[in-house]
């Protein structure tokens, strides 16, 4: 039976994400051998824009196989979705306190090809940990492990989906507008907070 818990790998996952994290220490295994869900935030994350909540969607090359697992998907470049995100962060983003301050470093992920959804999330997830002062303990997961614990078992349903639990307010650049929407992407608390992000969990 797995004692770790278990986690997928998101695309700017949610604030909840975190939450989760820190629940259990920073340690945990990275799933790496399930099969691709669709519409999930695997590569998908939602932020604050001036007309309100808006999905940022990373495009997967659907292969002939129905199942493809998590690690062999792959990115679909036929369009430029990065400049199209890149543009939409800025029009949500460039007013708050902290985007020019991250700015240059996170530019790289919608200036760089990247050709692996799994690869792609991973190093941007690094890019968080360290700008949130995280310390994680994991591995990815070698097979998939069906017998796990509901509890121990983010990779399914509508976890992390529901701005469920304790979301504290803080300030949020087109709050005025809308008012405070909890669990929205990463960033949105980052480049909002900026250093004091990791004090949130």
């Amino acid at each position: 039976m797995q004692s770790l818990a278990i986690f997928p790998l998101f695309y700017l996952p949610p604030v909840s994400y975190f939450k989760e994290l820190k629940r259990f220490g920073n340690e945990f295994l990275l799933e790496k051998e399930e099969h691709f869900p669709k519409q999930t935030f695997r590569n998908r994350a939602t932020v604050y824009s001036p007309n309100g909540s808006l999905d940022l969607i990373v495009p997967v090359i659907r292969g002939k196989k129905l199942h493809t697992k998590m690690k062999d998907v792959k990115i679909s470049n036929d369009f430029n979705w990065q400049r199209l995100h890149w543009k939409s962060l800025e029009s949500c983003y460039r007013n708050s306190a902290y985007f020019e301050y991250y700015e240059d470093e996170f530019a790289r992920f919608y200036h760089e090809k990247f050709d692996s959804l799994f690869d792609y999330n991973q190093e941007i997830m690094d890019w968080l940990f360290k700008q949130l002062k995280i310390t994680p303990k994991f591995e990815l997961t070698e097979e998939y492990y069906d017998e796990v614990t509901a509890e121990l078992d983010f990779r399914s349903g509508p976890v992390f989906k529901k701005p469920e639990g304790d979301f504290k307010p803080y300030f949020q650049v087109f709050d005025d507008r809308a008012g405070f929407k909890p669990n929205l992407s990463i960033v949105d608390l980052l480049f909002n907070q900026g250093p004091q992000a990791k004090s949130y969990f």
